[in-house]
């Protein structure tokens, strides 16, 4: 075989499987375009579709905070991507931002990945709209009414004292980010859903929190559920929570109600009872599950630099906005405000190594855990 002969078979088996790859990828991108709303003149912003069905999910996830520059660079505030199984319009900009999140019924109307609405449930808040999301929001902000958070205050404190007491024992440095993510769920899991962790026992607590957080890494993933995939993780996290959730809705429904205010499950069950509507096993689980979850919204445009000139209400959102505003967010602030004056009155602290970096998705934390030393407060307040 001669050199020329070498040379083309090499060539060809080199070239053929990139050809096939960008016309598979030019297809893909046909193909997501296709389904572009024919009633909508309006031309779809600039991007691309990436990989076929992958999409770009892989490149966001392994790039994270690097994909999100490089994109905005590249076509600005507003593009078209392809991310967890769905075609998608990245928005950012707070401006942006707030006519998406004030235009809901108007302008959009809310739609999660496929894996959010698995794993949450096709009957939970975050998916439900018009007059039944209005409606089963009704019901969740008896949770979160004035005389329900001044109830919860005291446990709060409670749990909270129990924490920092225990930061002030540790001889060794504490990982303040895994411990706070910990004392929140305790705090969830005994004011939102009635379950008291001294009578879980450590090791089933340390079940449901590795399952909680196992369920908040994955919510976000392809919409693959075979062995070992994220969804597939997912929903067995979810599952092992549910498992409790229902143990604890089930004592629930063995009780007689007392009229008194209580954790956020026991006046779903409540309001079932009042209404003279058959309790939805099902729906009640999700109900609790999504509540657990919370809302970890922000705008990662804030965290890129330079930051953006506009400073408005919309420039930074945890707690989201419009009417799909985070039903938890009196509760949230309330209890941010207690941890504040538990820990000012009780101790003084440092961190180990300084200000942290921090990473933004898939939501914001500290990439060292922060690490901190407690000493007790020589003052007093």
């Amino acid at each position: 075989m001669d050199l020329y002969t070498l040379l083309t078979s090499a060539l060809c088996t080199l070239a053929l499987p990139v050809l096939l790859l960008l016309t598979a990828a030019k297809l893909w991108e046909v193909y997501c375009l296709s389904r572009k709303d024919a009633s909508c003149r309006n031309p779809l912003p600039p991007g691309t579709m990436g990989l076929p069905f992958f999409g770009e999910t892989l490149q966001m996830v392994l790039q994270r905070r690097k994909f999100l520059q490089v994109k905005r660079r590249k076509y600005g505030r507003i593009y078209k991507t392809h991310l967890f199984g769905s075609p998608t319009v990245r928005v950012t900009g707070a401006e942006n931002v707030r006519q998406i999140l004030l235009g809901e019924h108007k302008l959009v109307s809310v739609h999660w990945p496929a894996s959010v609405r698995t794993i949450l449930g096709a009957g939970c808040l975050s998916n439900l709209h018009d007059s039944e999301h209005k409606y089963t929001k009704k019901v969740i902000m008896q949770a979160f009414s004035r005389e329900a958070l001044a109830n919860y205050v005291p446990l709060m404190e409670e749990e909270l004292r129990r924490s920092v007491n225990l930061w002030l024992q540790s001889d060794s440095c504490v990982l303040v980010y895994p411990a706070i993510k910990r004392l929140m769920f305790r705090i969830a899991m005994r004011l939102l859903l009635g379950c008291d962790p001294q009578r879980l026992g450590r090791e089933q607590e340390e079940t449901l929190l590795e399952a909680f957080e196992e369920m908040t890494r994955n919510l976000f993933s392809l919409p693959i559920d075979v062995p070992f995939s994220g969804l597939y993780r997912g929903l067995r996290a979810r599952n092992i929570i549910h498992a409790q959730i229902e143990e604890n809705i089930k004592e629930k429904l063995q009780r007689e109600p007392d009229g008194q205010c209580r954790d956020a499950l026991q006046l779903l069950i409540d309001h079932s009872r009042r209404t003279g509507e058959p309790v939805n096993l099902q729906a009640l689980k999700e109900s609790a599950t999504e509540l657990l979850f919370g809302g970890h919204e922000f705008n990662p445009d804030r965290f890129l630099t330079p930051l953006p000139g506009d400073s408005s209400r919309f420039g930074f959102i945890p707690f989201g906005g419009g009417v799909r505003c985070c039903v938890g967010k009196e509760f949230a602030k309330i209890l941010l405000k207690v941890f504040i004056v538990e820990l000012c009155r009780n101790c003084d602290w440092e961190l180990l190594n300084g200000s942290p970096a921090m990473k933004t998705s898939p939501i914001i934390c500290p990439v060292d855990n922060l690490p901190a030393k407690f000493k007790p407060f020589a003052s007093s307040i």
